[in-house]
């Protein structure tokens, strides 16, 4: 056999760089590196000899380069991915947050911090977490629960079997997520004698899996069997590049589509069929197709709680439940009657079931009842003197917008505003992480958009708590020439959780400036900010002269920023289902009492449904 010498860290990345799509592309587009000791020395030379086959960027900040990774293969539909590696301690549990939101949403991305020495002969080395009654548990155990795969590599040749398992792991629908391969840094620089059939090109088709008949057909019964079915879209309707197949089964058989935040644009905002985001942030006319709905059909959803209003959404009392899903964890959940299989697939065989089928349609005028109530909101401001809210900011970006523009936020007012509001014209044009909903995804996951998808015109809509909480990434995008264009509504701290507080009966407290522990209010200059690390950036004063900036966009190269500042307390009051926040049973706040009323009254509705 013939074999070829080459260093652990060397193996590793040669194997990955031949690692193939079935478009002829490298699946593993790339390296997020920031080096320290127990990466530079290994990877670090390896990375840098491979060049252009595996080619290495620079990131800031540990997760924040991950979030761009993992927004890279969700743009892309989980059909490449990135690895992202750091030094041990500090540098990998930096990592760990972005770990967890890979996990909730079921993406792809490749983690190799590095670790301590495999020998132990110089422990305890420099930032090493030392178990008192476990010698062999380091920093990187923490990637563990968070790790669809997770592997030690104390000896070169386990690469042999970790590097194919972790790419099973990534390029299976039904496991997708992270995989963590704690490098120690000492195997990193030790050399082998490896097959040189190892290192042979290798392409990884993405499974389509077909689903057991006998579920089918059960299904399909359940299916005719209804009066009022609805369909829940979730992620999994654009994993499996099922958008398609979904609108001419929706229309075929007359049936209601509604849209989680992970599946909305899986039809177009404008589709007959189409009845819009559903649950704690849906649209009235979504949530009422599912209070009536006797039977709901889960198409690639988790039901997370703000789907199913903490599954309080669905009220008929003879509602059935049937869950499409790659996963069968998923497929299971609830009681649900299970579909395990691709969703495209599910559904063209499903089709194939249920000819001469069509469901009784919904009650006439929910979608034009929804869109009457709500525009209004989005339009530009007549009071020139009032701060504008965000729902005027998100009008005023969809009127700049196109079919080409794909918007995307995280965390904080805009999710639940742009559920609600935004119109998104096409698949792919709605990139929401709202399964850990994560502060700091924002700017790091635009730059992982634009990397996906050079093409589009990327928006980010970010409040100004979370780009205070990870903003560092904009350097990167100026240093590399990234074009996309953030825009940062500051309302002066954490307006959703503020109203969330107030809603619970809370007093205002910690949350705006304006309300916490502070000698001196903040005036913080996010243009400047912005504009220091070498992005284009401009404060504007108005929905006016924000559209006016944002009509500039397409001249401008590399991150461009536009600041408003906006009103913390209004939201959408239209649509929405309720969300279970646990409200204190004691409190000597009056306002409190009658939230834990509220409350109680909600649980007892959810326990009778």
């Amino acid at each position: 056999m013939a074999t070829i010498r080459l260093t652990a860290a060397q193996a590793m990345v040669r194997y990955l760089s031949v690692q193939m799509t079935e478009n002829n592309e490298p699946y593993m587009a790339g390296c997020w590196a920031i080096f320290g000791h127990g990466n530079v020395a290994g990877l670090g030379e390896a990375l840098q000899d491979a060049g252009d086959s595996l080619p290495t960027y620079r990131g800031q900040n540990e997760q924040s380069m991950a979030h761009t990774a993992i927004a890279y293969a969700k743009q892309l539909r989980r059909t490449r991915a990135m690895m992202v590696t750091s030094s041990i301690g500090p540098g990998a549990l930096n990592m760990v947050t972005a770990a967890a939101l890979a996990h909730v949403n079921r993406l792809p991305v490749l983690f190799v911090p590095g670790d301590v020495f495999a020998s132990r002969g110089p422990d305890p080395v420099l930032q090493q977490i030392e178990d008192f009654g476990d010698g062999s548990v380091t920093a990187n155990d923490c990637f563990k629960p968070v790790s669809r795969y997770f592997d030690r590599i104390t000896r070169p040749e386990h690469l042999l079997t970790a590097l194919p398992r972790a790419m099973r792991t990534m390029t299976d629908p039904a496991d997708c997520g992270p995989v963590t391969l704690s490098f120690c840094q000492d195997v990193q620089a030790e050399a082998y004698d490896w097959p040189e059939a190892f290192f042979a090109p290798r392409v990884w088709r993405i499974r389509r899996p077909y689903p057991d008949m006998v579920e089918v057909q059960r299904v399909a019964e359940m299916i005719r069997a209804a009066k009022h079915p609805v369909i829940v879209a979730g992620g999994g309707v654009h994993f499996s590049d099922a958008a398609d197949n979904l609108q001419y089964f929706a229309q075929t058989f007359r049936i209601p589509v509604v849209e989680t935040q992970a599946g909305k644009s899986a039809l177009p905002w404008d589709n007959d069929w189409n009845f819009g985001p559903v649950g704690v942030t849906g649209a009235s006319s979504a949530n009422a197709v599912c209070e009536a709905a006797d039977l709901v059909i889960g198409v690639g959803t988790r039901f997370q709680d703000f789907t199913t209003g903490s599954w309080s959404l669905f009220k008929n009392k003879a509602r059935k439940l049937v869950s499409i899903n790659v996963a069968a964890y998923d497929a299971m959940k609830h009681g649900a009657e299970p579909l395990c299989g691709d969703a495209g697939i599910s559904l063209a065989l499903l089709h194939e079931q249920l000819a001469g089928f069509r469901a009784k349609p919904p009650k006439a005028g929910l979608k034009a009842a929804w869109f009457a109530a709500v525009d209004p909101l989005t339009d530009a401001p007549t009071d020139s003197n009032a701060l504008p809210t965000d729902q005027q900011v998100i009008g005023a970006v969809q009127r700049a917008s196109h079919d080409d523009t794909v918007v995307m936020c995280a965390a904080g007012t805009m999710p639940g505003e742009l559920h609600k509001l935004w119109k998104a014209p096409k698949a792919g044009a709605y990139h929401m992480e709202y399964g850990f909903s994560c502060m700091g995804y924002e700017i790091a996951g635009a730059i992982g958009i634009k990397m996906a998808q050079p093409e589009r015109d990327v928006i980010c809509m970010v409040g100004d708590g979370s780009y205070m909480m990870m903003n560092s990434e904009m350097a990167t995008a100026a240093m590399q020439g990234i074009t996309f264009t953030t825009v940062i509504t500051d309302n002066r701290g954490f307006g959703c959780i503020n109203r969330l507080q107030m809603g619970t009966g809370g007093a205002e407290f910690n949350n705006l400036y304006a309300h916490a522990r502070i000698e001196n209010a903040p005036q913080i200059n996010f243009a400047a900010h912005a504009a220091a690390m070498g992005a284009t950036a401009v404060k504007v004063a108005s929905v006016a002269e924000l559209e006016a900036a944002l009509a500039k966009r397409s001249t401008i190269k590399g991150p461009y920023v536009i600041v408003i500042d906006t009103d913390p307390y209004p939201s959408t009051p239209h649509g929405g289902t309720w969300w279970e926040v646990a409200v204190p049973e004691v409190s000597a706040r009056d306002q409190v009492k009658v939230a834990r009323k509220r409350y109680e009254t909600k649980r007892k509705e959810r326990t009778n449904a």
